[in-house]
């Protein structure tokens, strides 16, 4: 709005320099073409001749007053004769009122004309004094004023002394003044412009609201509503809807959102068989301590007794064990989503972990073979804690199917753009239906173990922290018959 009307005033004063510079012009011939340097008097008549071929260009009225203030010439008394000065008369009905009232407030309000009204403009008939610009150029002074008609349209004036330079007297005055409203249309075809342009603007913008809210707005509102139905657990298990003809950021955010939700359910599905399995492995051991502590009542002998103490004595081992195990693997996928990947040496990681292997006792004579081929300072990203403990469980694993005095071999190749650890041992090998069963959970098959030794969970946390760190491991049988279980591991590129 302080635009709007600094604009349109902006308009006034470029239109009273104008008017000034053209009064100035018309002026300064009159003084030197139409007065009289003896008589030092205006020349009415030489004014008459000259002032319409000067004025009609400029299309605004010229009034000429002698130093007495009284008319001398007036351009509208040269009108063609059928040429009619119209003017409007004020509103008389109620409708035509009220017409005029609105058209003042969108004046107002578009900085035609500012609701603070101006002095009023009258006909001051012959007497010129009655106009303050007139009685200032009567002074030797250049006047100027704004005043509203009838009509509320702006009439600008400007009054000019006539006089012959470099003399100063006064031969009368030359008042020029537009016709009522001219400027007015003027600011109000400028602001009709505006306007267009503002309604143009305003219709773009709501077509591009109105493309957004429907390439954007409306599908983010349908992966709001189903991520919410995910939420609330409405409906069983919900389809995040995707969009396969958007190669675009709300495409990709779709495909993010429903792998998100892919992956959530998988791991609310492993939960649950997380939970079923725990339970279904420790009602194993207490089922057997249950039998074992009421057959220990009836117990004819005390060799009786004693051998069902072994047993009771074996299953709580395999509980502690088991608890010590489901401890560890429910912690794990927190654990490694808190964890920030550090730079690891793994050729230094693995001579670690089998220097402390042969510092162990190992009451059945197992050996450890390192071969080591990797490249010097060979680095991958990860936590020496958690590749530790991978080695580790497929070190134990190797072990307990070697046989007495024989060899866990592990290598360390560089492979394609990572590292490759294979751990094999001289065992019995896998059975080759059960090459990727034995990666699930509470998985073990040891003919002749005793409860309490393991619990099954070994090489499915191996391979856990092993995917995590966006390596893999898989197994397969060795060319001598043993189980062989093979890492990989990304090699960052430096």
């Amino acid at each position: 709005m302080v635009f709007v009307e600094a604009s349109g005033r902006g308009l006034v004063e470029e239109r009273l320099t104008g008017i000034q510079e053209q009064a100035a012009v018309v002026a300064d011939t009159l003084a030197n073409y139409a007065t009289d340097p003896e008589t030092r008097r205006l020349r009415p008549r030489q004014a008459e001749l000259l002032l319409p071929p000067l004025i009609a260009p400029t299309r605004l009225r010229a009034r000429v007053y002698q130093p007495d203030g009284l008319l001398a010439v007036d351009s509208r008394q040269f009108l063609a004769r059928n040429m009619v000065q119209r003017d409007e008369l004020p509103p008389l009905d109620t409708f035509s009122k009220f017409k005029s009232w609105l058209t003042r407030v969108y004046d107002g309000m578009m900085g035609v004309r500012p609701f603070t009204r101006p002095e009023s403009y009258y006909e001051g008939g012959t007497n010129g004094r009655v106009y303050e610009e007139v009685e200032a150029a009567l002074k030797g002074q250049v006047g100027n004023a704004e005043r509203v008609d009838e009509q509320n349209k702006l009439v600008l004036s400007v009054a000019i002394p006539l006089q012959q330079k470099p003399f100063r007297t006064i031969y009368g005055v030359l008042l020029v003044s537009t016709e009522s409203g001219d400027i007015d249309d003027i600011i109000r075809q400028e602001r009709r412009r505006l306007f267009e342009v503002v309604l143009v603007a305003f219709a773009v913008m709501l077509a591009s609201s109105l493309y957004l809210a429907g390439t954007i707005g409306e599908p983010v509102r349908k992966l709001a509503a189903a991520a919410d139905r995910v939420r609330f657990g409405q409906g069983g298990r919900g389809e995040i809807p995707n969009f396969p003809e958007r190669t675009d950021e709300i495409g990709d955010l779709a495909d993010s959102l429903k792998s998100m939700t892919a992956g959530l359910y998988d791991r609310i599905d492993a939960i649950e068989s997380f939970a079923a399995d725990v339970a279904h492995e420790l009602k194993n051991p207490l089922t057997s301590l249950s039998s074992a502590m009421e057959m220990m009542r009836r117990a004819p002998d005390e060799e009786s007794r004693t051998r069902l103490m072994d047993i009771a004595r074996g299953d709580i081992k395999r509980i502690d064990r088991l608890i010590t195990d489901i401890s560890d693997a429910s912690r794990l996928d927190a654990e490694l989503a808190r964890e920030a990947p550090e730079p690891v040496d793994l050729s230094r990681l693995l001579s670690t972990i089998l220097e402390i292997y042969g510092m162990t006792e190992n009451p059945r004579g197992v050996r450890f073979v390192l071969k080591d081929e990797l490249p010097p300072g060979t680095i991958i990203k990860g936590r020496d804690e958690r590749l530790g403990q991978v080695f580790r469980n497929l070190i134990d694993n190797a072990i307990s199917f070697s046989p007495d005095g024989g060899a866990v071999t592990i290598s360390a190749v560089p492979h394609d753009l990572a590292a490759r650890v294979t751990v094999e041992d001289e065992g019995p090998g896998i059975p080759p239906d059960n090459l990727e069963s034995i990666f699930e959970r509470f998985y073990t098959e040891r003919p002749g173990e005793t409860f309490g030794k393991n619990s099954g969970l070994g090489l499915s946390i191996a391979r856990q922290i092993t995917q995590n760190t966006g390596g893999r491991i898989w197994a397969e049988n060795g060319s001598a018959g043993g189980a062989r279980l093979i890492v990989d591991l990304p090699v960052p590129r430096t």
